[in-house]
């Protein structure tokens, strides 16, 4: 899915006698052509940088293959990949210690936010439990990403162990949906990602919903002789 709407600071939902769940707002400019171009690859040194919040990661650190993807909670595509194609790079490849695999929060839209914001909170102490939900909501994604998405994306959260207090306080986070933010911007200005999902294999920039056997034919080579 394409860019179109940056985020800022705006409400973007209320529920019930809930105070602003989140502060997130659409702008109104789009990415330009030339601010679309984008070199092929980009240095790990570059990738690796730290963000402004914590990278969710799995597989072995030290894996000779680093898949980093820019996913949106709302991206058809991001859903289809972590359904169809995510299970068997996990077996395949992230669980041999061949791979170690990023996800970098993209959200298009300030339910994508939301969303993200929820699997933070879920995971500040367990990677697994960020993952587990992410999970969740991209196989669920049909019933929450809808015009009026909070009774069931609370009741999805739930299920991951929030009550309705922790669920709202969460969306009232101020400082993970700056942090979510800066690391969607930092994508934007530094490596001129536009759609989502995007990949970066080992610094080489990959666009769409990749299948496993293109997956493979990347990953293969750097394999060789490991």
């Amino acid at each position: 899915m394409e860019l179109t709407l940056p985020i800022n600071r705006r409400e973007f939902c209320r529920t019930g006698a809930a105070a602003a769940l989140v502060a997130v707002a659409l702008g109104t400019s789009a990415l330009t052509p030339l601010e679309k171009a984008r070199a092929d690859s980009v240095p790990d040194s570059e990738l690796m940088k730290p963000e402004a919040l914590p990278d969710m990661s799995l597989g072995d650190a030290k894996a000779p293959v680093t898949i980093i993807e820019y996913a949106s909670m709302t991206c058809p595509h991001c859903a289809h990949f972590d359904e169809v194609t995510f299970p068997e790079l996990k077996k395949r490849y992230i669980d041999t210690g061949k791979v170690r695999f990023i996800l970098r929060e993209f959200p298009l839209d300030s339910l994508a936010a939301a969303a993200f914001m929820l699997a933070r909170c879920a995971g500040k102490d367990d990677p697994n439990k960020y993952f587990a939900l992410v999970d969740t909501l991209f196989r669920q994604q049909n019933q929450w990403a809808v015009q009026k998405p909070i009774p069931p994306l609370m009741a999805i959260a739930k299920q991951a162990g929030f009550t309705e207090e922790s669920f709202k306080a969460c969306l009232a986070n101020q400082q993970i949906l700056d942090g979510i933010e800066k690391v969607r911007q930092r994508a934007i200005d530094a490596f001129k990602v536009h759609s989502t999902p995007t990949f970066f294999i080992n610094g080489t920039v990959h666009e769409g919903a990749m299948s496993i056997d293109e997956m493979a034919k990347i990953i293969d080579p750097y394999l060789k002789g490991g």
